[in-house]
């Protein structure tokens, strides 16, 4: 069967959409080969509830792939090109709406300057639910790095650092995905403080390895700096793919606000 699809883009984060098919894990690492396929960093296709269906009060479901064809839970990039996607066609007519996934619930809202702010929920930062092989989320060693980990629906690892992030996340990302004190894997964020409104952070993404924007990491970077007060409630997060606004307070959640865009329509032959 041939399969419609579109792609699209949160800050150089790029994902494959299906029309008419439901996302696999084979069909993930096939498509988003950016070699022999289409080329992205995750595939994902709507799931959509009919009137007899409740999910969690759920509007819609998404089913979601990182490009190595792993389960993907969240991801904060990919759910601002969802929310777009699932508007642009009419699949749901309103401009906030709750998505289900993996994660829990999600609300995105689309903003009339074609943006789109996102309730990511409240950060987790309980060792056993992240998970996290360390008594304290918020001070443990990895690699050499003193460290914090917190989980936005997906476990991240960050490390802040007066370095060069990219460098340090090419070199040592690989590294932290795969450490025992991860047993589910980690996103890994290198982090610099340029002023306590604004950080820089570089990513190797569990499942993707360096991509050019994280959201789930952004938000996960803003709640540990504002927990570890080194950041205001409200940061630019600066990501090689473009800027994130995160607003986090203590004991609430966690609101990401950024672009998204189509980059092209096609159809995939089988």
């Amino acid at each position: 069967m041939d399969i419609k699809f579109e792609k699209w883009q949160g800050l150089g984060n790029d994902f494959i959409i299906l029309e008419n098919a439901d996302a696999t894990s084979d069909l993930a690492k096939k498509m988003c080969n950016r070699n022999f396929g289409i080329g992205a960093d995750g595939l994902f296709s709507a799931v959509k509830f009919d009137r007899h269906q409740t999910h969690e009060n759920a509007d819609i479901a998404w089913k979601f792939y990182n490009s190595d064809g792993s389960v993907a839970q969240m991801c904060g990039n990919g759910i601002r090109c969802f929310a777009k996607y699932v508007k642009s066609k009419g699949i749901i007519l309103k401009d906030k709406f709750s998505v289900q996934t993996l994660a829990g619930v999600v609300i995105p809202e689309v903003l009339e300057n074609g943006k789109v702010r996102v309730d990511m929920g409240l950060p987790i930062f309980d060792s056993t639910k992240i998970p996290l092989n360390a008594p304290d989320s918020f001070n443990f060693e990895v690699e050499g790095f003193k460290a914090a980990s917190a989980s936005m629906g997906n476990p991240h690892c960050v490390i802040f650092t007066d370095k060069d992030t990219k460098k340090l996340a090419l070199e040592y990302g690989p590294k932290i995905e795969v450490s025992p004190l991860f047993p589910e894997k980690t996103n890994v964020e290198f982090a610099q403080i340029i002023s306590r409104k604004k950080i820089k952070v570089d990513v190797f993404e569990r499942g993707c390895g360096i991509t050019l924007a994280c959201g789930t990491g952004a938000c996960a970077s803003v709640a540990l700096g504002v927990k570890k007060g080194l950041l205001d409630e409200e940061v630019d997060v600066i990501l090689p793919g473009g800027e994130l606004k995160i607003q986090y307070t203590e004991g609430s959640h966690v609101f990401m606000t950024g672009d998204a865009k189509k980059v092209f329509s096609g159809v995939w032959y089988q």
